[in-house]
C-alpha cells in the first residue's frame, strides 16, 4: 500500500503548479510587457500544460469517486472520454514537453547560462521558483506515470502530434521575431540562420526521442511487471478439490470439481465435461431409487 494515496499526490502537485504560475505571473519582468507576454516562453507553456493535465487527473479522481457504485452508462462513457484525454495529454504533451524543457534548459544552463537564462533574471526570479519551473516538472510527471497506467496512442500518431506541437512553437517563435525583431532566447541571437534551422531540427528530434522514451518507460513500469506478477500468481496458486453432493427424490449426484485457479461455474442439469480458463469439471452421476 502506498504511503500517500495517488489522489492526494495529484492534488498537491496541482496546487504547487497553481502557486508557481501565480508567482511567475506576478513578476514585474520587462519581457512580460512585450508582444506575446509570457506565452513566448516554452517554460510558461509547459507550466500551463502540466497544470491542465493534473487538473484533469484530479477531475477524473473526483468523478470516479462520485460515480462509484452507480449504474449510469452515460456517466461511465463520459468518464472514459476524460481518461482517454488524460492519457493522450500524458503521452503527447505532459511527458515529452516537460522532459524536453528540463533537459534543454539545464543542458544549456550548464554549458553557458547566458544562452538561456541570463544572470539578470536572478534579480526577478528567486531560485525556488526557477527550480519549480525547470526542475520539479520531471519528477512530478514520473510520479504520475508510476502511480497510474496510461494508454499510449500508436507511435505514428503520437509522434505526429508531438511534431505538430514542436513545429507550431517554432513558427510562433519566428513570428514573435518577425514582429519584435528580437528572438525569444539569447541562443538564437548568437547563431546564423542556417544554424537556427539545424538547431530547430535538432530540438524536434530531441522532443521526439522523449516521446518514445516516455512510451518505453510507461511500458516498462506497467506491462512487463504486471504480466510477470500474473504468471507468478497463477503458477503458485495451489490446486483445490471441491466436492458437492446434490440429492433429490429421483437423482443423487456427486460433482467433483478440480480447479487450479480463477472462478468456477457448474451446471448440474446435465452430464458433461467443461474446460474454462484452466478449470476442468468432472461430473459423475449415480442414479438411486428411494
Amino acid at each position: 500500500m502506498a504511503l500517500i494515496p495517488s489522489q492526494v499526490l495529484r492534488v498537491a502537485i496541482l496546487l504547487s503548479y497553481f502557486s508557481i504560475l501565480c508567482h511567475y505571473k506576478a513578476l514585474d519582468m520587462p519581457a512580460h510587457q512585450t508582444y506575446g507576454g509570457s506565452w513566448k516562453f516554452l517554460t510558461f507553456i509547459d507550466l500551463v500544460i502540466q497544470a491542465v493535465f493534473f487538473g484533469l487527473c484530479v477531475l477524473i479522481d473526483v468523478s470516479s469517486l462520485l460515480t462509484k457504485g452507480g449504474d449510469s452508462r452515460e456517466q461511465e462513457r463520459q468518464l472514459r472520454k476524460l481518461i482517454g484525454l488524460r492519457d493522450w495529454m500524458m503521452a503527447v504533451l505532459a511527458f515529452p514537453v516537460g522532459a524536453f524543457v528540463v533537459f534543454t534548459f539545464w543542458s544549456l544552463y550548464l554549458y553557458d547560462r547566458d544562452l538561456v537564462y541570463p544572470r539578470l533574471l536572478d534579480n526577478f526570479i528567486p531560485q525556488w521558483l526557477n527550480h519549480g519551473m525547470h526542475t520539479t516538472v520531471l519528477p512530478f510527471i514520473i510520479i504520475e506515470m508510476r502511480t497510474t497506467h496510461h494508454r499510449y496512442p500508436s507511435r505514428l500518431w503520437g509522434l505526429a502530434a508531438v511534431w505538430c506541437f514542436g513545429i507550431g512553437y517554432i513558427l510562433w517563435t519566428c513570428w514573435v521575431n518577425q514582429v519584435t525583431g528580437v528572438w525569444v532566447y539569447p541562443v538564437l541571437e548568437r547563431i546564423t540562420p542556417l544554424a537556427r534551422v539545424i538547431f530547430f531540427s535538432a530540438m524536434t528530434v530531441v522532443i521526439s526521442v522523449f516521446y518514445v522514451l516516455g512510451e518505453i518507460l510507461n511500458s516498462y513500469i506497467w506491462d512487463q511487471p504486471h504480466t510477470e506478477k500474473v504468471k507468478a500468481a497463477k503458477a503458485k496458486r495451489p490446486c483445490c478439490i471441491w466436492l458437492c453432493y446434490v440429492e433429490d427424490n429421483e437423482l443423487k449426484a456427486q460433482i467433483y470439481i478440480y480447479t487450479t485457479h480463477t472462478h468456477t461455474h457448474t451446471h448440474t442439469h446435465t452430464s458433461s465435461s467443461h474446460s474454462h480458463t484452466g478449470t476442468v469439471f468432472v461430473i459423475c452421476f449415480s442414479g438411486k431409487n428411494d
